[in-house]
């Protein structure tokens, strides 16, 4: 008898803003005349204007951000003048904004932050306990619990209020969620846990691929905003959440990224030159230029098959990059840029028969193989490498986009060794000639 009392409207879930969060992996932006490194720059921003003026333009009753709107401590004031009047043009249109802090902006994070006054539509879910807002007028309530801790370990949601009778109740929880192993497991739950609750909706967070894990009750992630590296490809954005008699009867994905990544295959097989490379190289950017819909492309080339020209390809690799980046420019003004080429082909005689080739090459081939299981060469690639490692920059190997230098920065030296053969295989084919 409650349902027939809540009234119907309309929810924007975002959550993973990570506002002014660089975009790591494009190296060799700087030089780039016109408008390309800055829309790069200001990604994340502009795809969260775009989520107001969503907002603004569906007249949505609120907006529900669930963690990571920061990416962590501000470097100025800038980042919370933005969000300030960002959140000021929600409040001129009427509309209620609750926030959860997760781990990249929470309390101990970002605590000198948070005491800064925001406009009144803006509610934020506290720290030490779980909270509820209601919002009368539509028989909501929303329940909450933002991060005191960068690292939250506890499941929350035990902690979490009971439903509110008569009410639309939405769980709004910033977790990595039981399965998803590709993300820290912070504040970890499960879904059959999440579904006994006893809430309508629950507005997750954290984990940056868009996905709905159930349906009533709705379990949801919206992904992120705005991807941040070639590992967030594809389309980016936020839910728009239609209820009707306290029913969810739509959720709809809205795209509002600004910048898109992709990774493109590229089967040089049939190439019979590096210009032939080249060319296939155009063909799969101007595909994924418009699959883009006009947004900036960011790509990773990935050249694969079997070719004559593996050699060539593994050798050359920087200059495939610049070739592959002129092309993108070719394109067209702030159209699309490449990341970077990785060459992933295999030569026509395989790796196999070199090793077993009875000469001085095939010897060294041979040692390369062994290479990755010998303790003593592992413990002095450990010293020596290690050395080096310890002197770089800590952004440089905190945001590492190259599995050569991922895998020396891990200690994973016997990995190092077999992404390193491929090359070293090349150069030897190619001055056996």
């Amino acid at each position: 008898m409650g349902r027939l009392a809540i009234t119907s409207f309309r929810f924007l879930h975002a959550a993973d803003i990570h506002l002014d969060s660089p975009l790591t992996g494009l190296t060799g932006l700087a030089g780039i005349a016109g408008r390309v490194a800055e829309r790069v720059r200001t990604a994340p921003r502009a795809a969260f204007e775009a989520l107001v003026e969503q907002a603004i333009a569906d007249q949505v009753d609120f907006l529900i951000i669930a963690g990571d709107l920061y990416d962590g401590p501000w470097r100025d004031c800038n980042t919370g003048l933005f969000f300030a009047k960002q959140m000021g043009r929600l409040k001129q249109a009427g509309i209620p904004v609750f926030v959860l802090h997760g781990n990249h902006d929470a309390e101990s994070q970002i605590a000198r932050q948070l005491k800064l006054p925001l406009p009144d539509n803006v509610q934020v879910f506290v720290a030490r306990k779980a909270q509820t807002f209601q919002l009368d007028k539509l028989n909501v309530a929303l329940h909450g619990q933002s991060f005191r801790e960068k690292a939250v370990t506890d499941n929350l949601v035990p902690d979490y209020p009971t439903p509110v009778q008569d009410a639309f109740n939405i769980g709004v929880l910033h977790t990595a969620l039981d399965g998803m192993s590709d993300h820290a497991k912070y504040a970890p739950c499960s879904l059959p846990e999440l579904v006994a609750k006893g809430y309508d909706y629950w507005a997750l967070g954290h984990v940056h691929q868009q996905q709905v894990l159930h349906e009533r009750p709705h379990v949801v992630f919206p992904g992120n905003l705005q991807g941040r590296h070639v590992r967030e490809t594809g389309p980016k954005g936020a839910f728009l959440v239609t209820v009707e008699a306290g029913e969810v009867v739509d959720v709809e994905a809205l795209t509002l990224d600004v910048v898109r990544w992709a990774v493109l295959d590229v089967d040089v097989a049939a190439a019979a030159s590096t210009d032939d490379v080249v060319d296939l190289m155009r063909k799969a950017l101007e595909q994924a230029v418009a699959y883009a819909d006009g947004r900036l492309l960011s790509a990773r080339i990935v050249l694969k098959g079997r070719t004559g020209l593996h050699s060539q390809l593994v050798t050359g690799n920087e200059h495939l990059t610049d070739e592959a980046r002129f092309v993108a420019l070719s394109l067209g003004n702030e159209v699309a840029w490449v990341e970077r080429v990785t060459v992933q082909t295999t030569p026509v005689a395989d790796a196999a028969a070199l090793a077993a080739q009875e000469d001085t090459l095939g010897d060294l081939r041979g040692m390369l193989k062994e290479a990755i299981s010998d303790e003593e060469l592992l413990g002095k690639l450990k010293e020596d490498i290690g050395k080096l490692i310890r002197k770089l920059p800590h952004d440089i190997r905190d945001g590492c986009e190259d599995e050569v230098l991922g895998a020396a920065v891990n200690g994973s030296y016997d990995a190092l060794i077999g992404l390193v053969t491929p090359y070293l295989n090349a150069r030897l084919t190619s001055e056996d000639g």
